[in-house]
């Protein structure tokens, strides 16, 4: 099958809805928006929560803290192509409820301990890790009920719906994040976000719209399924551009957020507080993106607009391996507002091409099969960046960030897509 042979379920091709109607008008998609929004929200303050959890509660090097973030997303790596491939088999929503409680378990963890005067970076470690195997599930199993959910001719809208609140739960959780460390604690904060997934279980457990039995297929072992999903992907000429420039993406941005909290922290002596508003201004820039992702790729093609974007943001990250205090710090405040419109804009177009352009039975693995490969790249920034930043210096880890930010446009302009004009999952036309 071809890039641009869109597969279409029999029920959607015949009923097909207006797609310009809104999605939040389905309430089984209003509540996996607000289990999105409580659950990211959590996260957000986590993300930032953990780190500093390192840093000021356990006095850690920049060295573990490098490997604390590579083990929060090596997970992906080790179970994400296996993890496609059974998702494929079986129903998803239920994996994802399992995730959800998993991951409010071993969070609530690191506060419990750090009470009782016990938390260890050992522990630290152990749960980032299985936390993101919890995650690999839970991801693979929700872009991949997604098209079920709302008909492929909603993604794109459907997408830029959770982007956007993945974005607002960037600004208010990692401000959160911030002013909660700074008036109570790093671990104390982590709290929140093991409430956040409890509060999502919930909400997903209240989706009644049945989900349908996966198509049942000759077992063929999860080893020839596994690859059918690679050879897939790596075949298909939008799949695999779209694929590179999100690796490059996230290897530059994940050497630069590694150590941005180590040089905030320790060389710049800068509170939690204002940590925590530097990468709420990435949460904005993330939302900026996606709010006027679809309005720009309309206006001027969905293709042109992914690398034309990546190459007027690609200047910017030099800024950020300047930082200082004084107008050095708003100037790489403005370039990661920068950097994350970019990432914004992406994450809607991006991965409404991966969804439409993949058939049903092929969904799980396409979706774990990228989800290796990006967050494959997440691990192998943070474990580079913690190691650059223990051998040379952090700032020799933010240069390696902005020399990869540099290149991220190429992949996507020396591919079909630089040409594309049309809006993946809205009928637009060519």
């Amino acid at each position: 099958m071809t890039s641009t042979d869109l597969p279409q379920r029999p029920d959607t091709a015949a009923t097909t809805p207006d797609p310009s109607a809104s999605v939040l008008r389905d309430p089984g998609f209003r509540l996996l928006v607000g289990a999105a929004a409580v659950s990211k929200l959590g996260t957000a303050v986590s993300a930032l929560a953990i780190p500093l959890t390192a840093v000021l509660a356990l006095h850690s090097s920049p060295g573990q803290v490098g490997l604390l973030a590579t083990l929060s997303t090596l997970a992906f790596l080790l179970i994400g192509l296996p993890a496609g491939a059974w998702v494929d088999r079986i129903r998803k929503r239920p994996v994802m409820i399992a995730a959800d409680l998993a991951r409010a378990a071993l969070l609530g963890s690191v506060p419990a301990a750090w009470a009782l005067d016990c938390l260890t970076i050992q522990q630290l470690y152990l749960v980032v890790l299985l936390t993101g195997m919890a995650t690999v599930f839970f991801d693979v199993a929700t872009l991949t009920q997604l098209p079920d959910l709302v008909g492929r001719h909603r993604l794109t809208q459907a997408n830029a719906h959770l982007v956007t609140v993945d974005a607002l739960a960037q600004i208010g959780g990692r401000s959160a994040g911030g002013f909660l460390t700074a008036l109570l604690s790093a671990p104390a904060a982590i709290v929140v976000d093991a409430v956040g997934y409890l509060w999502s279980a919930l909400l997903l457990l209240r989706i009644r719209r049945p989900e349908p039995r996966p198509r049942q297929r000759p077992d063929t072992g999860l080893g020839r399924e596994i690859r059918e999903g690679l050879r897939f992907v790596l075949g298909d000429p939008i799949l695999r551009a779209v694929a590179l420039a999100g690796a490059l993406t996230n290897l530059s941005v994940q050497l630069c957020q590694t150590m941005v909290p180590v040089l905030f922290a320790r060389e710049l002596g800068l509170s939690g507080s204002v940590i925590g508003l530097f990468f709420a201004v990435g949460g904005l820039g993330v939302l900026i993106g996606s709010m006027s992702a679809r309005w720009s790729a309309r206006r001027f093609g969905a293709g042109r607009l992914l690398w034309s974007v990546g190459l007027a943001v690609a200047p910017f990250g030099v800024l950020l391996a300047l930082a200082a205090r004084g107008p050095a710090l708003w100037l790489a405040t403005g370039a990661w507002l920068i950097t994350t419109y970019k990432i914004g804009v992406d994450n809607v177009i991006q991965v409404s091409f991966r969804q439409s352009v993949t058939p049903d039975h092929l969904l799980g693995r396409m979706n774990a099969t990228m989800r290796v490969l990006l967050t494959g790249s997440l691990a192998i920034g943070a474990a580079l960046a913690g190691l650059l930043g223990e051998l040379a210096s952090v700032r020799t880890a933010l240069w390696a960030g902005a020399a990869g930010l540099a290149t991220v446009w190429i992949p996507i302009f020396f591919s079909p897509l630089r040409t594309r004009r049309e809006l993946p999952g809205t009928g637009a036309p060519r």
